[in-house]
């Protein structure tokens, strides 16, 4: 099994960058409603046809592209055990609530499930062939997707789980290792259906956002026990997470789930330079598409030079739905032209020292002080 030494491993990290149209951006690009594109495989082959095709106008070759791949729905997994997908007629795809009590909850974790006929999974399956059949040179994922342990109890008792922990305690541990073994179980199959191995030696992922609503005196005993049975059920390489909005406080549980590399993505908690003095894990930091109206081209360039001097592995930014126009592309162009300076200078011997000197006088005092700062409307 892979252990990370973290005495070097985010010196040995190469830094990376992306930046890549999303499906918000190709929904708002091709004005196909949200919901259209979700239960319509039609306009699923539209978006990708048209969508990429005018974003690539915009933003040329240094923009990424999403490869064709049915609707993301993070609620699969939950789908397939019995709650119902929503959807609404603007805006992205929720779910019911499936468990009124834990004992209700383990019940339903208790039954076999035949994945391959349950919920909405075979219309999914159909709408990945498809798309198969309209793009033959491409990839195309199935994008119905398991969240991790605590993301997941939360979406099948919803607010009624936040007191769980402290109501029936044992109760919940039992709930939370049901949960987790059905998440394992879940993703071996959909790993048989892409011809992959069961388990892993390559690496594996996490999302489990919701494991930051726990305060880090519950991660001892609520947390990390599951994590830890996720990833072993699921790889023995190298593990990564997505967790949103943790506290500085939580930072140092991540060296014990040995994590290769972490994603905190939308997190005010905390920065670049907090997440390097808490832990040694390789971090990539994103610049989010609902803060880039409010920055200037200089704003994002010093952004990603502000990240990496403060440690930052790599950064990235999704082009959303705010982002199709030559205002917001400018923004990009000064985004992409800083990171590759920054790769350019990496190369040929440069410190994160070396880099800290190219942000600009503003730069330093909005990051991470004031960021991000609005503008002011009035």
């Amino acid at each position: 099994m892979y252990k990370p030494d973290y005495k070097k491993l985010r010196d040995e990290t190469p830094f990376s960058w992306s930046v890549t149209a999303g499906i918000s951006a190709l929904l708002d690009i091709t004005g196909i409603p949200e919901k259209e594109f979700f239960l319509n495989p039609s306009a699923g082959i539209k978006l990708f046809r048209e969508g990429r095709t005018a974003l690539r106008k915009i933003y040329g070759s240094d923009v990424n592209m999403v490869s064709p791949m049915t609707p993301p729905i993070s609620y699969g997994h939950i789908n397939t055990l019995g709650a119902e997908l929503l959807f609404p007629d603007e805006g992205e795809v929720n779910h019911s609530t499936l468990c009124d009590t834990l004992e209700g909850g383990i019940e339903i974790l208790k039954r076999p499930v035949e994945f391959a006929k349950a919920g909405m999974l075979p219309f999914y399956l159909e709408y990945q062939q498809k798309l198969r059949e309209a793009f033959p040179d491409e990839k195309v994922n199935l994008v119905f997707k398991a969240e991790g342990p605590l993301t997941t109890a939360y979406t099948l008792r919803r607010d009624g789980f936040f007191y769980d922990f402290y109501d029936e305690p044992e109760l919940t541990k039992e709930f939370l290792k049901l949960i987790t073994e059905s998440i394992i179980e879940f993703n071996h199959f959909l790993r048989k259906l892409a011809g992959i191995p069961e388990i892993s030696p390559d690496g594996n992922g996490l999302a489990d956002d919701c494991a930051a609503m726990l305060g880090p005196d519950l991660w001892p005993e609520f947390v990390l026990p599951y994590l830890e049975q996720y990833y072993r059920g699921l790889t023995t390489g190298r593990r990564s997470a997505h967790i949103e909005d943790l506290s500085p406080e939580h930072l140092p549980f991540l060296e014990k789930l040995q994590l290769a590399s972490y994603d905190p993505s939308v997190s005010a908690k905390i920065n670049p330079k907090i997440i390097s003095e808490k832990n040694r894990v390789p971090f990539y930091w994103r610049l989010l598409g609902f803060c880039v109206p409010n920055l200037t081209p200089q704003d994002t360039a010093d952004f990603v030079y502000q990240a990496v001097a403060d440690g930052a592995s790599g950064v990235f930014t999704y082009i959303a739905n705010s982002m199709c126009g030559p205002e917001a592309a400018e923004k990009v162009y000064s985004f992409i032209a800083a990171c590759k300076n920054v790769e350019k200078m990496l190369s040929k011997g440069a410190t994160r020292r070396d880099i800290s000197k190219l942000v600009s006088e503003s730069g330093r005092k909005k990051f991470w002080n004031e960021w991000p700062k609005p503008k002011n409307n009035g």
